[in-house]
């Protein structure tokens, strides 16, 4: 890593050190935008004290939401469209699934549908954010609001597209991980307020404990993270074109990793779990509003539950979407390659189904552990709402970090390798 970081400061590597910097600065525009407030909005009118199960949208967004910023809505509606899209894809749609078939052609048509799909659930969410937390306004003030946030979110689809071009890493991945990182230090103030109240010493000392406790756990959720994304099953792979000589100089495999979904199931787990909420917002029916709020929130009994099992098929969802057995299996035998013991064919497509099924319920089971430890130990703490969230935070920041880390990794290792190639000329 220290290697890797001196080589990034090589005077030699000026181009990548400005897609770094380009990307700070976009990160910092989103940051800065989360502080303007919706023109014509009296802060301290907005009912956005208590968001409750509006939380984690929140988190994402930087605190945007709380105040009720121009990027109050984050690109939330863009990963609800994200979801919509490529449930269409499953043969829902005759016409998704052939656009799916039509590699980057048919890539590019479908995330220009998610980005136009994006836009129209911003502009109706932001209508019922605003109409949810705006009090005494009229309905041709609330459409302005819903416009000014719609575009908000179409500036931040706007960044993240940037910085995927010319920065580094996933932009959309990246603002919500920006967003994350700057409610944290928030968070543990919030948990330091709690567990250390005012008192006598022995409480204090209690509290302090707790407190340690607390972080300790919040590292462990790290280092889990970092082995969840780094591990990874190989399937032995050879081809019948190449001599036993040439296969035992170097083997070859197929990588299928622990957790291939990424933190994809996490964020698309929360979006589905916030939906009731952004609902009872909007209709502001109390018994509604009462009922999601004991029954649909991560952080009850039921809610929590919902949300596991929506890691657990997301986790299946996403994996499956993105490593089709069939093809893996079409493509290993075109190119002349068998597993061994595996006959080719039907065989070989029910083998890298079966591998995939036993690592991806390993896989979602250690993010549904990493993901509800917090709120288990939040519900026995009576922590608030923005604390008990904040594992499913770190666990997006840390696998978005990861995946940065290696694209950037990966690029240094290119970039030395052809060096080297030219000084050996």
């Amino acid at each position: 890593m220290f290697a890797n970081f001196k080589q990034l400061l090589n005077p030699k590597n000026k181009d990548l050190q400005k897609k770094i910097l380009f990307t700070f600065v976009c990160l910092f525009i989103f940051k800065l935008g989360t502080t303007i407030i919706v023109p014509g909005i009296d802060k301290e009118s907005l009912g956005t004290d208590n968001l409750g199960f509006l939380e984690l949208i929140n988190a994402m967004g930087g605190g945007a939401l709380e105040q009720f910023s121009i990027f109050a809505l984050g690109v939330m509606p863009y990963i609800t469209a994200s979801i919509i899209v490529q449930l269409l894809q499953m043969d829902i749609i005759p016409y998704f699934a052939e656009l799916s078939k039509q590699g980057q052609t048919g890539r590019t048509k479908l995330n220009q549908i998610t980005r136009y799909l994006g836009i129209a659930l911003a502009f109706i969410q932001g209508y019922m954010f605003s109409f949810a937390f705006v009090a005494g306004g009229t309905p041709m003030e609330y459409m302005t609001f819903a416009l000014i946030l719609t575009a908000g979110t179409a500036l931040l689809l706007w960044i993240g597209d940037q910085i995927t071009a010319k920065g580094i890493g996933n932009g959309i991945s990246l603002i919500i991980m920006a967003g994350i990182i700057a409610t944290m230090p928030n968070m543990f103030m919030e948990a330091w307020s709690n567990f250390v109240t005012g008192g006598t010493t022995q409480l204090v000392t209690l509290g302090v404990v707790k407190f340690i406790l607390f972080a300790l756990l919040y590292l462990a959720i790290i280092l889990g993270v970092v082995y969840v994304e780094c591990a990874e099953r190989r399937i032995p792979i050879q081809y019948a074109n190449r001599s036993n000589s040439v296969m035992s100089a170097s083997q070859n495999y197929i990588p299928f990793k622990l957790n291939s979904a990424g933190v994809m199931p996490v964020i698309l787990a929360s979006a589905f779990i916030s939906i009731p909420g952004i609902i009872a917002s909007f209709i502001k029916n109390d018994g509604f509003k009462l009922f999601v709020s004991k029954y649909l929130t991560m952080t009850t009994g039921t809610g929590f539950v919902i949300y596991i099992v929506c890691i657990f098929a997301f986790a299946y969802f996403y994996t499956f979407l993105q490593l089709k057995p069939k093809e893996l299996a079409e493509n290993l035998n075109q190119n002349g390659g068998f597993i061994p013991g595996i006959r080719p064919g039907d065989e070989t497509v029910k083998y890298i189904s079966k591998t995939l099924k036993r690592i991806t319920t390993v896989g979602a089971l250690s993010l549904a552990i990493i993901a509800g430890l917090p709120i288990v130990f939040g519900a026995i703490s009576s922590l608030p709402t923005s604390v008990r969230i904040g594992g499913t935070g770190l666990l997006i920041v840390v696998g978005v970090a990861l995946e940065t880390y290696k694209q950037l990794d990966s690029e240094l290792v290119t970039r030395a390798g052809y060096t080297k190639r030219r000084r050996n000329r």
